[in-house]
């Protein structure tokens, strides 16, 4: 019975850090989307040309629109202003890039595979499911308290 007790207080006292768990999560994912995103905006023909060689259907607005939502989500991640609805394009952009890239190189991120896009696609699915957290805009602006 006291083992029940300390869990139960252990685990009220353990929910006072979810909403700055929430604030790094958003900003490590937002820093792992700025380096990418950064990189098709300098180069965005050449991901157009590689988007093409893997038979992306409009291969020029397939990039543009991945480097949008990319940017879009760094900036939105951070502020964690309309972080639910953000974390939607994110999450198919994981999507397709462990299908499309990594799934065939297995699990491991040492061989290009898909273990960094997924836990990407993990911590994406929190924000979709948990929100922004206290420490955003979101709270400020469409809490109901």
């Amino acid at each position: 019975m006291r083992l029940k007790q300390f869990y139960q207080e252990f685990s009220r006292l353990s929910e006072y850090t979810h909403s700055i768990a929430l604030l790094l999560a958003r900003f490590a994912v937002a820093y792992g989307f700025y380096e990418p995103a950064m990189m098709k905006w300098n180069g965005i023909g050449s991901v157009a040309e590689w988007f093409a060689s893997m038979g992306f259907p409009l291969p020029l607005f397939s990039a543009y629109l991945a480097a949008s939502a990319e940017t879009a989500g760094v900036v939105l991640l951070v502020l964690g202003l309309f972080t639910r609805f953000v974390s939607v394009p994110l999450i198919i952009v994981m999507f397709v890039a462990i299908t499309t890239v990594h799934l065939g190189n297995g699990f491991s991120a040492g061989d290009n595979g898909f273990e960094i896009p997924l836990y990407y696609l993990l911590f994406l699915l929190i924000f979709f499911s948990q929100g922004a957290g206290r420490f955003s805009l979101d709270r400020l602006f469409f809490d109901k308290k």
